[in-house]
């Protein structure tokens, strides 16, 4: 057999942390030799059993020869190895994820890559695990920003070395007044109210007097900025710029990390995703998701928008996947409110159920998924919320065969894509908790800069947004998901951005019933306006 195919099946499993002896690489070059699998054919088939292998509890940093020959002959067993393709089975790949059931994966300063938690998960948290998920942002941020061209240094002797940029620590300003740096940390005041920028070894004090305006963005107390600016002789730094962390698109965090399970689902190679997606886009072209916010049942108008979409989906035999409506589903709080205003609050969910279930298409073939709002009867008011109380919920259960009453927020995993769905009105909280911000910055810029660079849903102190913090890797955005559905009560807007796409789909009852479709095929979104 060629050396290059040799290096491919080295190159695929030390991907996944594992080193091959003769006997084991000599026994995958006799199955792609007995498959007869073809030179472009090897590192789809090798892949398929280092990640099987990988899954095995008894698998070793040494690929085991007894072991791998029990994985291949499970894989005959399935067919998986050089079998023609069967016809994509859309509900077979589809999934939607709990944030309260996502398992929890933790960076590891002495690995240098993530580990799953042991300790069982709790609401109520401790004062370590509250130190841990800040902790873990901080992390997750800084390893990418090291792999960014301008951070880390090149393997060959070059010039570029000259202008590398190098972080530092605050630990490292003590008694180098007059000398500048550059500091990741977050943003936030300490106890005398002062601004300063925390690392995971100390604080420094913030003059932002010397800085003309930060980089593009919405910088917030608890978001996370690289701070450049001169130490002084009273221990502050003098800013001089400030800038959001730079986003490390899907795929590149995808090829170091694809081999770890962040969704509980199973994981899937680029190379899976590559060809799902090919496939998708042949065999699916015409499968939508439809998505929509501020679905408010107490208005008089709401179910007859519904009733119109419904028909307009049924006369052009246009029926969508899934529907995902996210509340809130009532448009004033009924937390405070009286019996009769939580009896309205069922009533109106028993309505909704009745006109769904007088479209048998719809409700035998979409996927209908609910998704709290900040208004709406949850078991907390922290994030991540809890699923619409089950109380409320029965008739449309009973109605309903393929309903999912989830978290807010929530994943739907789709063959190789993942898409995370947040209903909150996150804008107007980041905005009254501002830092600094650039002028004239339209509200597609301060989502892109202020959501994805920081890699979680709510770059703020807990208590400007409380989040639960067993639980706050529900909130990560890392490795950046396919899709982000951002239902706030901000202005509509769409955007692809480092290979995430992110729209607001906005509120379902205005001047018409407006919604936004996402189409798997071609990972973007299109406005859905009834009339």
């Amino acid at each position: 057999m060629a050396d290059g195919r040799q290096l491919t099946i080295i190159k695929v499993f030390r991907k996944y942390s594992h080193s091959l002896g003769p006997d084991a690489l000599q026994f995958l070059e006799e199955i792609l030799e007995r498959h007869d699998i073809a030179d472009n054919e090897v590192d789809f088939s090798i892949e398929t059993i280092a990640r099987e292998y990988n899954k095995q509890d008894d698998a070793a940093m040494k690929v085991s020869l007894d072991i791998l020959r029990r994985v291949y002959d499970a894989l005959q067993d399935q067919g998986n190895l050089g079998e023609a393709e069967e016809l994509l089975d859309p509900d077979s790949h589809l999934y939607f994820i709990d944030a309260f059931e996502m398992p929890s994966w933790h960076w590891s300063q002495e690995r240098g890559t993530f580990e799953k938690s042991s300790s069982p998960l709790t609401v109520a948290g401790s004062a370590d695990s509250r130190i841990a998920a800040v902790r873990n942002r901080l992390h997750i941020i800084k390893q990418s920003i090291l792999r960014n061209e301008h951070f880390s240094p090149s393997t060959l002797p070059s010039r570029d070395r000259e202008h590398l940029v190098t972080l530092k620590s605050t630990k490292q300003l003590l008694g180098r007044a007059g000398e500048r740096f550059l500091l990741l940390g977050m943003l936030a005041h300490n106890k005398e109210g002062k601004l300063c920028v925390e690392d995971s070894d100390g604080s420094v004090e913030l003059d932002l007097s010397k800085m003309d305006e930060p980089g593009e963005g919405l910088y917030t107390e608890g978001c996370f900025a690289l701070v450049e600016g001169e130490y002084n002789q009273d221990s502050i730094l003098e800013v001089v710029a400030m800038g959001q962390p730079p986003c490390e698109d899907r795929e590149t965090a995808r090829s170091i990390y694809g081999h770890i399970d962040f969704l509980g689902q199973g994981s899937t190679s680029l190379l899976e995703d590559s060809q799902f997606a090919r496939r998708i886009r042949e065999e699916l072209s015409d499968l939508y998701f439809f998505f929509l916010s501020d679905v408010w049942l107490d208005h008089p108008q709401t179910l007859v928008g519904l009733q119109k979409m419904f028909d307009h989906c049924i006369e052009n035999s246009f029926i969508p996947k899934v529907i995902v409506m996210c509340g809130n589903f009532t448009s004033k709080s009924i937390m405070q409110g009286g019996g009769r205003d939580i009896q309205r609050y069922q009533e109106n969910f028993d309505s909704l159920a009745d006109l769904i279930a007088s479209y048998p298409q719809i409700t035998r073939e979409t996927h209908f998924v609910f998704v709290p709002g900040p208004l709406d009867i949850t078991g907390s008011s922290a994030l991540p919320r809890r699923p619409i109380l089950s109380t409320f919920t029965s008739h449309l259960r009973s109605k309903i065969p393929k309903v999912h009453f989830t978290s807010n927020p929530c994943r739907l995993k789709f063959f190789g894509q993942e898409v995370v769905i947040f209903r909150e009105d996150t804008m107007a909280r980041m905005l009254r908790n501002t830092i600094g911000i650039k002028p004239n910055v339209t509200g597609e810029d301060l989502r892109r800069y202020s959501i994805l660079d920081q890699s979680h849903l709510t770059p703020l102190t807990t208590h400007i947004q409380p989040v639960l913090p067993d639980f706050d890797h529900a909130l990560r955005l890392y490795p950046l998901p396919t899709a982000v559905i951002l239902a706030d009560k901000y202005e509509k807007y769409k955007l692809t951005y480092s290979g995430c796409h992110v729209f607001n789909p906005g509120g379902f009852v205005g001047n018409s019933f407006s919604f936004s479709t996402y189409c798997p095929a071609e990972k973007s979104s299109e406005e859905g306006c009834v009339i």
